[in-house]
């Protein structure tokens, strides 16, 4: 029965709000889409353009964000279910309507040979009228009737189509559907369904859904069969788009994540062909978006899209769009890949350079590249994952270029990561510890303090130096709670020493890091430390690097109040104040003298000649010389005697201390007292070691290195 306007805009909208439910929700129900599309055909809302404008109007109402691969996919199933269930309800009628014909037809010649009554005609009409193709042919395959409908569909007259095989017609000659048909014919089938294509005497193509059903006689021995036969080539049509949509991107046509990760798994798969991919990344592309707008954005990417693919594309290349501003280069070929590849990236870079015109305006961008070649065992998720990675490289290393994947590189950046992700535990668990390393003063040699050190004891890679686990540390922002921690302990060793020599307590220095001078709780951290400890203020000593210090700075060098703030407050606590790592930052003295600041600790560089610490310093996991001794024997020839003279006296007439560090050899201890060094630390004294080591060694004179017979290979913070 049909519906009126009322009740059919109910239905619409009760059907809508089971779509918008379904594409809401966190896993798409593909039955919801499914029964949706039978619900049409149940409204008997079946003309061809029912299901059409329905597709198209929910494309267009529920795209949403062009960029967003995963609501696409969504919306492309949720399309796809809707036109696969309106599909098989269709079927579904249209197959009870063919047996309904066939019951009918069978029914009608009976009657016609027993009574011979005026059923016959009405079997007629229905054949004759009927809206889906009909032919009735023999057990050998030979026509003996054919309705007005089938005749359309193959562009035919019922003599011609009689005049044929019924092979010729629905198989095609296949040999596949000639087996089928004589199982069908000799009676051991009962109905054989097929959907294929035809072609039509004026070219076009045909596809069809046959089904073909066997009727017996009433003893069972096969009698003829009923070929009925709809045109689905609309159908078709639409599944086909659909399935194209869900692998391409809508924005610029191009092949999209899911089809680009197919067709590497396909080529992984073939054992001759050698793989490798380009992962490319437009730099900049948000200040586009967000300065000229997002519709000049998909402009510029349709251009650079359209240029990737004409230039590489064409050279037999897929290139996708993986999502946003990312292009994905698939490289395939019969031998080695790596030449290729770079020559792809070159290229793709080069593309996207060229100035983009548009409207009014010309932009130009660069692009990066992470180009990777597949080895033996990687799967499309390995070869992707690589080729992310080695995109970041590009990126880190200055945009506009292209990076190779270096597995070594990988390797280490993945312990870094794992080292991250450990270290809150690690924290909790007391994985920590401290060492001491003594500071000397150059004078007379004698121990007048210490610098506390921290090192992990990994549970599985065992001892770890702060080189390994500071940089995470302070990108993670954990280097807070971590340095809060050292500085805890260092101070309650630092009581302990108190109470032992109450007259001459030893200085013990603890680093702060950058995260930790900006830290707004700093100041009360630290006094709070003190009142729980004991500690005299005097004792301690906080190490901070220049950059510490300066920050982000006002433009001119100068030193960003709230830094001037903080450390004028942790002086007002009466600790002292020693500026770590001197020369490797700003290496200006003129911003001391409005610093509350009591002691420069040489970097130590200028001291051994051979380039930075390794990456210890600077942080309240620093260490402070422990380079290795690499000294070729003669000493002074490794120290910059100006640079250490012109800082060691400025300081003074700053009335500041100047502590050297990396001291390895007699010769640089030497030399560091006749230039008037103040103090000096490292290997040619002694190593870092724990509280009880060091003890014995305060207060006393050391006389060479208490270490002289081991062999100064390899880090003190290892």
């Amino acid at each position: 029965m049909a519906l009126n306007r009322h009740e059919l805009r109910t239905l619409l909208t009760t059907l809508t709000a089971r779509l918008l439910d379904a594409l809401a929700a966190d896993d798409l129900d593909p039955a919801v889409p499914h029964q949706v599309g039978a619900a049409l055909v149940d409204a008997h809302l079946t003309r061809p353009t029912a299901l059409r404008h329905t597709i198209a109007v929910l494309g267009e109402r529920l795209a949403g964000d062009a960029a967003d691969p995963a609501r696409q996919a969504r919306l492309a199933a949720l399309q796809g279910g809707l036109a696969a269930g309106y599909a098989t309800a269709l079927q579904e009628r249209t197959v009870a309507e063919q047996k309904r014909v066939s019951a009918a037809a069978l029914a009608a010649r009976a009657a016609a040979e027993q009574a011979r009554c005026a059923s016959e005609a009405q079997l007629q009409a229905v054949f004759s009228e009927a809206a889906i193709g009909i032919g009735i042919a023999d057990t050998d395959g030979r026509w003996v009737e054919v309705n007005a409908a089938l005749c359309a569909m193959f562009g035919s007259t019922p003599e011609r189509l009689r005049s044929r095989h019924i092979d010729e017609l629905v198989g095609d000659g296949a040999r596949s559907f000639q087996d089928t048909y004589r199982e069908l014919a000799s009676g051991r089938r009962n109905q054989i369904r097929w959907e294929k294509a035809h072609r039509r005497p004026d070219g076009s193509v045909l596809w069809t859904d046959l089904v073909i059903s066997l009727i017996r006689h009433p003893d069972g021995r096969p009698r003829h069969v009923v070929v009925m036969v709809e045109d689905i080539t609309e159908r078709h049509e639409l599944r086909q788009r659909l399935r194209h949509q869900a692998r391409h991107d809508r924005l610029t046509g191009l092949p999209n994540r899911a089809l680009f990760f197919d067709r590497i798994g396909a080529a992984l798969a073939d054992p001759d062909t050698q793989v490798g991919v380009c992962y490319l990344d437009l730099d900049g592309f948000k200040v586009i978006n967000d300065t000229l707008g997002h519709d000049v954005g998909d402009q510029l990417l349709r251009i650079v899209a359209g240029r990737l693919a004409g230039l590489l594309g064409a050279g037999g290349h897929l290139v996708a769009r993986m999502g946003g501003d990312e292009f994905g280069i698939l490289v395939e070929a019969a031998g080695e890949v790596g030449g290729q590849l770079t020559r792809v990236a070159q290229a793709a870079l080069d593309a996207v350079r060229v100035p983009v015109r548009l409207p009014g305006q010309e932009i130009t961008v660069s692009a990066s590249a992470g180009v990777v070649a597949a080895w033996r065992t990687a799967t499309a998720a390995d070869l992707m994952k690589a080729a992310d990675t080695t995109l970041y490289w590009a990126k880190a290393d200055g945009r506009g270029r292209w990076a190779t994947f270096d597995a070594q590189r990988h390797a280490r950046e993945v312990r870094r990561f794992r080292l991250a992700a450990r270290l809150p535990e690690a924290l909790a668990r007391r994985e920590f510890f401290v060492e001491y390393q003594p500071l000397v003063r150059l004078a007379d040699n004698v121990v007048t303090g210490v610098e506390a050190l921290v090192r992990w004891r990994h549970p599985e890679l065992g001892l770890l130096s702060p080189s390994e686990f500071v940089g995470q540390a302070e990108e993670s922002g954990l280097i807070v709670p971590l340095g809060r921690w050292v500085l805890a302990e260092a101070c309650r060793q630092a009581r302990a020493w108190q109470a032992a020599d109450p007259d001459r307590p030893p200085l013990v220095s603890v680093n702060l890091s950058a995260r930790q001078v900006r830290d707004p709780g700093i100041v009360k951290h630290v006094a709070g430390i003190l009142a729980q400890t004991g500690v005299r203020p005097g004792v301690l000593q906080l190490e901070l690097t220049e950059s510490a210090i300066m920050g982000v700075g006002d433009g001119r060098g100068g030193v960003p109040e709230e830094s001037l703030a903080t450390l004028n407050a942790l002086a007002e606590l009466g600790v002292r104040i020693a500026i770590d790592d001197f020369g490797t930052g700003y290496s200006n003295l003129a911003y001391l003298r409005d610093l509350p600041v009591h002691a420069l600790k040489l970097a130590g560089p200028f001291v051994s000649g051979s380039g930075p610490l390794t990456g210890e310093s600077g942080s309240s996991t620093g260490e402070a010389g422990a380079r290795p001794g690499d000294d070729d024997g003669t000493g002074t020839d490794h120290v910059d005697r100006e640079i250490v003279a012109t800082v060691v006296r400025l300081a003074h007439a700053l009335d500041l201390a100047v502590t050297a560090e990396s001291v390895e050899t007699a010769e640089q201890a030497a030399r560091l007292r006749e230039l008037g060094c103040d103090n000096a630390q490292g290997w040619y004294f002694a190593r870092p070691g724990p509280a009880s080591s060091v003890t014995p060694l305060l207060g006393t004179r050391l006389i060479g290195s208490i270490h002289r017979d081991e062999p100064a290979a390899g880090s003190a913070a290892s």
